[in-house]
């Protein structure tokens, strides 16, 4: 990596649909964009949507109906890649002069994927990540990456690849990363404790890189499967960061829904 570039953590609350999600995403890159971002991160499951509060009707050993009619909905908002989306990705990238890194559920086949999609500003699809351990329940919901799609890809403003949400536990995971030589260190995750900040902080010390972290921001309101009263209530609070290879905090922790950038 040389120089300075400015990158970006884009924290955005979930849609209903993927269609206004990409709107949004659109928005988010012409903004980047314009202010002279070289690369935005974009938090896990973005596009298709990450399933908080949802069962699906699983139970062991039975499937009731309804359960089975969400997953159908949940593989509907899903995307296909290469497909559609992926192209409507790659026209923002190229328009905006962007690498984009971005969470989204891939389908293929019956089965959905917690996956990664790198972009160029050329617009092209460079490759992608898929979760290689979904975590708790999200096992129930989505297959297991094969350790086929870890990249790091070479460049201009540094060697970049992605570790999903609760894969950053996995130690020979981050060490396959450093073994290549990441500069820049993308953590998309749903995970807004306080325990997380500490997490990403000693990523970067441990491999020695810049760490970008991107969680949604999210209401009640935000997943009609989450029961409670009060659809204002926070239950994701986002706290996404960039942090410097010394462990230091350069942005964040950001909790209102917003996006944040930062030269390194």
């Amino acid at each position: 990596m040389t120089g300075k570039n400015k990158v970006a953590v884009a924290q955005l609350s979930p849609c209903a649909d993927k269609d206004s999600m990409m709107k949004k995403v659109d928005g988010v890159c012409a903004e980047a964009g314009a202010n002279g971002a070289r690369l935005v991160l974009f938090p896990e499951a973005l596009i298709g949507g990450y399933p908080r509060g949802q069962s699906f009707g699983a139970v062991v050993g039975e499937r009731l109906p309804e359960g089975r009619e969400a997953y159908r909905q949940y593989w509907e908002s899903a995307i296909d890649v290469p497909g559609p989306e992926c192209q409507a990705l790659g026209r923002l990238a190229q328009r905006d002069s962007l690498h984009l890194v971005v969470g989204v559920i891939e389908r293929d086949g019956g089965t959905l994927y917690c996956t990664v999609l790198f972009f160029s500003p050329d617009g092209d699809l460079l490759g992608k990540h898929r979760k290689l351990m979904p975590t708790g329940s999200e096992r129930l919901v989505w297959g297991y990456g094969d350790g086929s799609t870890m990249p790091v890809f070479d460049t201009p403003v540094g060697k970049v690849g992605a570790v999903i949400c609760w894969e950053n536990y996995m130690p020979l995971m981050r060490m396959a990363h450093y073994s290549k030589g990441i500069e820049i260190y993308c953590a998309p995750t749903a995970d807004g404790r306080e325990t997380w900040l500490s997490t990403m902080r000693h990523i970067a010390m441990e491999g020695r890189c810049f760490v970008l972290s991107c969680n949604h921001f999210a209401r009640r309101k935000h997943y009609p499967a989450m029961a409670g009263d009060d659809p204002e209530e926070i239950v994701s609070r986002g706290g996404s960061c960039i942090i410097g290879p010394l462990g230091n905090v350069l942005a964040g922790r950001i909790f209102p829904a917003n996006a944040y950038s930062m030269r390194i």
